[in-house]
């Protein structure tokens, strides 16, 4: 009697547990996609007056607006043509350090890693505007490079961090084990050490890209008014539009995103981005 109660409460509790856990992945999957789908419905609206469970109307005129506005595709043009320098720049600057991270010790080595990510752990709005200050000396302020400058910061941890993980992880013996084939330091780091740690730096280059694509505070203050991009254009969006060319503006903000995290998911699940923070 006893093992069938035992059995019983079993059977109960994981009931329970999955109600929970179903609970739970609704919730949350109306907290991820409920925002994009308010905006995908927003932006092909007429109107959609409160309390009105349905909008009043469909249309493309506010894709038609952003199709005609000058202003908004040149900032359009501005994220797609910067973000890419962005991340040829990072990764030009940044991956010979990643390499010198996971294979040389050096002094001060840890504490430079650590002052990487320390330096992003905070606010950047006071790091920004002190940089505006060197850059009002410089001559910088609302022009690409002073942009560009601006956003590669925001890059360097990603193209630091996960590469450095990714070329430590590379094993040692088969690098040691083509040397005594005769290949050259080269040849190794191309056939092995690249190949292997390619995933590692796949993922690197698309959050760099994402960072560079969805930087706003720096590049406001730094590019506007001559300057804008994506994000910094939707702060005259938000102020000065309809609400619906905000949401047709923001869906194209998310399009990259999307199709680069869709891109590289399989590295991301399979644990890259997580071990670009387990640099030893």
């Amino acid at each position: 009697m006893s093992r069938t109660n035992t059995k019983l409460n079993l059977q109960a509790n994981s009931w329970v547990v999955r109600i929970f856990l179903s609970l739970f992945i609704v919730i949350m999957a109306i907290f991820i996609l409920g925002p994009l789908f308010w905006l995908a419905i927003r932006a092909f609206v007429t109107g959609w007056t409160f309390p009105n469970l349905l909008p009043d109307g469909l249309t493309l005129r506010w894709w038609k607006v952003i199709a005609g506005d000058d202003s908004l595709l040149q900032a359009i043009k501005n994220s797609l043509l910067i973000s890419p320098i962005v991340v040829a720049i990072s990764a030009a600057i940044c991956l010979p350090a990643a390499y010198s991270f996971s294979r040389y010790e050096f002094f001060g080595r840890k504490t430079f890693i650590i002052g990487i990510f320390a330096a992003n752990a905070f606010p950047k709005i006071g790091l920004y505007a002190s940089i505006a200050t060197l850059f009002y000396a410089m001559n910088l302020m609302g022009t690409v490079l002073g942009v560009i400058i601006i956003q590669v910061l925001g890059t360097v941890i990603f193209m630091t961090w996960i590469p450095a993980a990714a070329f430590g992880a590379v094993p040692r013996n088969l690098e040691d084990a083509a040397r005594d084939a005769g290949a050259s330091k080269f040849r190794v780091f191309r056939d092995i050490t690249l190949r292997l740690a390619m995933p590692g730096i796949l993922v690197a280059l698309v959050m760099s890209f994402l960072a560079a694509f969805d930087e706003a505070q720096g590049t406001y203050l730094v590019g506007v008014p001559t300057i804008y991009t994506m994000p910094t254009k939707m702060y005259a969006l938000v102020l000065n539009y309809p609400v619906q060319i905000s949401a047709v503006f923001s869906l194209l903000l998310a399009i990259p995103s999307v199709i680069l995290i869709s891109l590289a998911r399989k590295q991301i699940i399979g644990g890259q981005l997580a071990e670009g923070f387990q640099i030893k």
